[in-house]
């Protein structure tokens, strides 16, 4: 089950792999939220999302808030095959709550692991900045077009 982490799971904030600097304040305040996986009973995976008007090549630019992009700035899990679980969840729960939010982005860090990630999910690589890359999850595809591009991923077919 993904829902909104409750203020007892906002303690999972501090495990964070990517931004524990980040307080758990500022994720929770207006045009912030976060998310959890619930599994057996258990956290399996976090996620957190910033509501923007553009894609932030920093984590400076995600001080203002806006309506048209979910953020996602952050995800983790504990259990095998819930990242990608979360990510997916999450999107259909704010694309059916959210109707105006019409992009889904990342703002990850520089690394292989995360670029990996995104792209085996089926993620497009939107950009490199200085200190970061965002990807960018096209959810408007039909289901086919979207194992199609994760069939090219895995065969490494451009």
């Amino acid at each position: 089950m993904i829902r909104l982490a409750t203020r007892q799971e906002l303690q999972h904030m501090e495990k964070d792999p990517v931004r524990p600097h980040i307080s758990k304040e500022w994720r929770t305040r207006s045009g912030r939220e976060v998310y959890v996986l619930e599994r057996d009973g258990e956290v399996a995976a976090c996620i957190c999302v910033a509501y923007m008007d553009e894609v932030p090549t920093s984590e400076k630019d995600m001080k203002w808030v806006g309506m048209k992009c979910a953020v996602f700035y952050t995800v983790w899990s504990y259990k095998p095959g819930a990242g990608r679980e979360i990510v997916n969840g999450v999107v259909e729960r704010i694309k059916s709550q959210r109707p105006w939010v019409k992009r889904f982005v990342t703002l990850s860090p520089l690394t292989e692991m995360a670029r990996k990630f995104h792209i085996k999910n089926g993620a497009k690589e939107l950009q490199v900045n200085e200190t970061s890359q965002n990807f960018e999850y096209d959810m408007t595809l039909e289901d086919w077009e979207t194992a199609l591009v994760k069939a090219k991923g895995f065969l490494k077919v451009k």
